[in-house]
């Protein structure tokens, strides 16, 4: 048709098209946002051909936007996950390697092809640069050109149908992570004590060091009937009531140094209010509890912390971010300085500022473009190293100087659902106008060996993490698709839960297998 020769109406048209078909279930199975890749494949074999800008746009906007929300926190993952998902990826990648000397081996297939087969499979640019730099050899763009499309489809479909071929259910795996998450941050509860432990008598809360001690935050003294809010000179005496907030656990270290738990409740002084305040002022995100002094400057204190749906005991190391709630206790006449100081305008949540996230994309490319020398091996993050490398970086500082780099949900689901879909489109029409034709020249064989690369190397892995380490699916299903350093297979996750699990363990093993798949082309260059 001659309509879609334009490229814009071309794309929209497989977006539009691919959206449809991924509604469609078959037995509870359905292809979600990834169907866009199927239409793409379609549409590429008949001729129609999506310029590679948009690819390239797509594929830093989905990286990016994965890599600010996953920032946060993959650092913490990597502490607790990382010897796993670094063995797993090495797992992965150097099984592939042997799989592919195997192969070729068998078929007597130039190992000059099965250094592209193999980065073909594992969906690599950045490896078929090396494996073209390290064979000198036009071959190597056969071999990835043959395996290429099985291996964006090949990882599609194996996540996609993973879960029901082990009988995982996501939705227990997700309410198992929350209860993880929420388990190292316990339910905030808050009661009242009354000062019995003569040992406390005539002391202040400085001198008492209670938020040290116990882990709690006193948020209100109450004395004669009248609620006051405290402050480090505030001097506790008997039959006093303060009111603290914190875990079960630190209640019961202030129970032991105040004094009994008592039910007995009191109104606010109606000089005294507590109230929950929006963090939207971008002066105040980055900043500590401690370095706001709020106590000494507003006779403030922040008692809760709400942030991503969990409820955190503050102290005076927790910074601020944008989007949190806070709940404070101060004085009347200061609660509108303190709320001054935090922002407190939902409106501006609703804003995205693109200045941060055009200037984190070129941080990114800058990156991609270093070339790294470990001993006799040279190499290149690339496009999509370089701004996922950035992403994560800038998503855990959360602010630079007057740029803050977070998002909000909303802005970041937008453009990372943007920009998957003008990758996958683009990636699906290249892929189908190549395949065919690659097919017909060089014989099945070498689209057989891309298949049993893309494959066996997942199942292996699979296997391993699941019932050796036991691995939960979330992050197994982040972790194949960054040892196959395969974003679209990622894209196809993104659809499945609601939770970031998958994103952050691709984050942590992206650049790890990177460096792996480059290792094995050299290896790979060296035999052939």
């Amino acid at each position: 048709m001659e309509l879609l020769q334009s490229s814009y109406i071309c794309l929209f048209t497989i977006i539009t098209l691919g959206f449809l078909m991924g509604k469609i279930s078959i037995k509870g199975i359905s292809l979600d946002v990834s169907a866009v890749i199927f239409v793409a494949l379609f549409f590429g074999h008949f001729g129609y051909v999506i310029p590679a800008e948009f690819q390239k746009i797509g594929l830093v906007l989905f990286l990016f936007t994965i890599g600010i929300q996953a920032g946060p926190g993959f650092f913490e993952a990597f502490k607790k996950h990382g010897r796993l998902l670094i063995n797993l990826a090495m797992i992965l990648v150097f099984s592939a390697g042997f799989v592919t000397w195997l192969s070729c081996s068998f078929f007597n297939i130039d190992l000059k092809i099965g250094a592209g087969l193999f980065t073909g499979a594992l969906t690599s640019t950045p490896g078929l640069a090396a494996a073209i730099d390290s064979t000198q050899s036009p071959l190597a763009s056969i071999g990835y050109g043959i395996a290429y499309p099985f291996g964006v489809i090949g990882v599609i479909l194996f996540v996609r149908l993973l879960p029901k071929m082990l009988r995982s259910n996501i939705k227990d795996a997700e309410e198992k992570y929350e209860k993880e998450k929420l388990a190292n941050f316990p339910e905030i509860l808050k009661k009242n004590f009354i000062v019995e432990n003569e040992n406390v008598f005539g002391k202040s809360i400085g001198e008492l060091r209670i938020r040290f001690m116990t882990q709690a935050v006193v948020s209100r003294v109450i004395r004669d009937g009248n609620a006051v809010p405290p402050s480090a000179d505030t001097i506790l005496q008997h039959g006093d009531i303060i009111k603290a907030v914190g875990t079960e656990s630190a209640l019961k270290r202030v129970s032991l140094l105040i004094g009994p738990e008592t039910d007995e409740e009191f109104p606010l002084n109606t000089k005294y209010d507590v109230r929950s305040v929006l963090v939207t002022n971008k002066d105040a995100v980055g900043l500590s509890i401690g370095q706001m002094n709020l106590i000494g400057t507003y006779n403030a204190t922040v008692t809760r912390i709400r942030r991503s749906g969990i409820d955190i005991t503050p102290t005076p190391a927790s910074k601020i971010q944008m989007g949190d709630k806070l709940v404070i206790a101060s004085s009347r006449e200061n609660l509108s300085q303190v709320i001054n100081i935090f922002g407190n305008d939902d409106r501006k949540l609703s804003d995205t500022d693109f200045l941060p996230i055009s200037l984190g994309i070129i941080l990114g490319i800058l990156v991609g473009k270093l070339n790294i020398n470990i001993g006799n091996v040279s190499f290149s993050p690339g496009l999509s190293g370089g701004v996922l490398i950035i992403s994560l970086i800038l998503g855990r500082a959360g602010k630079t100087g007057p740029i803050l780099w977070s998002m909000t949900g909303a802005a970041n689901n937008m453009l990372r659902q943007l920009g998957l879909l003008f990758f996958l489109a683009t990636v699906g029409t290249k892929a189908g106008s190549q395949m065919m034709e690659t097919l017909n020249q060089y014989g099945w064989n070498l689209f057989y060996v891309g298949v049993i690369i893309t494959l066996f190397p997942m199942i292996i892995a699979t296997l391993y993490a699941r019932f050796v380490k036991k691995m939960d699916i979330l992050t197994l299903l982040g972790a194949l698709t960054g040892s196959m350093t395969s974003t679209p297979g990622l894209a196809a996750i993104d659809p499945m839960t609601r939770t970031n699990a998958p994103a952050v363990a691709y984050a942590t093993v992206y650049p790890i297998a990177m460096v792996c798949v480059i290792i094995v082309v050299q290896l790979l260059s060296a035999f052939s």
